[in-house]
């Protein structure tokens, strides 16, 4: 039996360590907010939080968040901090398809937890492990700069 901390309800489950947690995720626990793009954790389009560091759930085993904090797009949106990067991505035009953006907000909440004013390099370094196919990246760095700065107090 594997528990762990999912959007902030203890939950367990009983299921092959090495199971990939994406799964879990999505068959389990029906989250459907991370995709599996790539399957090799190139993407980010599986992103989740663990312990508030950004991570591909569909590498990820599932026997290693025992004990952890898990933190999907479903449990981040109801969060004050997820109004200002979805408001700041609305603003900026960075809302792609829909694949990757789950991804992209995650991974903009992992940069701000660790650094709430980042520039533009630290930015697009936090950015590095999602890809979007849609268009660039320049509106989405834009958005996460916002966020940083209309979010002042939050992160």
């Amino acid at each position: 039996m594997i528990s762990f901390t999912l959007n902030g309800a203890a939950v367990s489950v009983d299921l092959p360590p090495a199971t990939p947690l994406l799964h879990v995720l999505r068959d389990r626990f029906g989250l459907m907010g991370g995709k599996e793009g790539c399957g090799e954790g190139e993407c980010g389009a599986c992103s989740v939080l663990i312990d508030d560091n950004l991570h591909t759930s569909c590498i990820y085993p599932l026997g290693n968040v025992s004990g952890k904090r898990v933190l999907t797009i479903e449990g981040f949106k109801g969060s004050p901090q997820f109004q200002c990067i979805d408001a700041a991505f609305a603003q900026c035009g960075s809302v792609q398809c829909g694949f990757c953006t789950p991804g992209m907000i995650l991974a903009t909440q992992a940069l701000l937890l660790k650094n709430p004013s980042p520039s533009v390099e630290e930015a697009r370094e936090a950015l590095s492990g999602n890809l979007c196919r849609c268009t660039g990246y320049n509106m989405i760095v834009e958005a996460v700069l916002l966020a940083a700065k209309n979010g002042g107090g939050l992160w």
